[in-house]
């Protein structure tokens, strides 16, 4: 099954399920719960922002995505939740999901010291749904911008190349 956030981020082949981390949570669930026989994959396709100097309009894959808020970089919350980031490689992508947009170029370089490449809204509480129901869990990002006081400008300049790389890149790969 292949998914999407919806709105400017839809694709003719995938369902969109909404913007943010509830939106699509609620709206997987139901589509899970109505599903006569369930997927053994969910594939969740969108942009993301990048921590650091990756390379833009690049694709990312990953199936480690997590919550980490900017509040707890700055040391002005805690969480009962247990974020374990594991301790991998360089070239194993870890994303990061909050309601909000980094546009903070110092914020940034501290996700990008924790491990983190790149964020994405909406890849955390698909992944969470996903593995509740016991279905694996992949994203697949294309890069539109660094998480700096640009993110925004930038994201609108690059989403349209970015869903093009998006459709090309899974054609290629047959997923489509």
């Amino acid at each position: 099954m292949i998914v999407c956030a919806g709105e400017m981020e839809s694709f003719e082949f995938a369902k969109a399920i909404g913007i943010g981390m509830v939106e699509p949570a609620i709206n997987l669930t139901k589509i899970l719960l109505n599903s006569k026989k369930l997927p053994k994959k969910i594939i969740f396709i969108g942009s993301c922002g990048i921590y650091g100097n990756e390379n833009l309009l690049k694709i990312y894959q990953s199936s480690l995505a997590f919550n980490y808020e900017i509040s707890g970089i700055m040391g002005l919350s805690y969480t009962p939740i247990k974020i374990n980031l594991p301790n991998v490689s360089q070239k194993t992508i870890l994303i990061n999901s909050s309601n909000f947009i980094t546009n903070s170029a110092e914020i940034s370089k501290k996700f990008k010291n924790l491990g983190f490449t790149a964020e994405n809204m909406e890849a955390y509480s698909i992944k969470c749904v996903a593995l509740k129901f016991g279905i694996e869990f992949e994203s697949i990002l294309c890069a539109t911008n660094y998480c700096d006081e640009n993110a925004h400008e930038n994201f609108i300049q690059n989403y349209p190349k970015a869903k093009e790389n998006i459709t090309k890149y899974l054609k290629s790969k047959g997923i489509t």
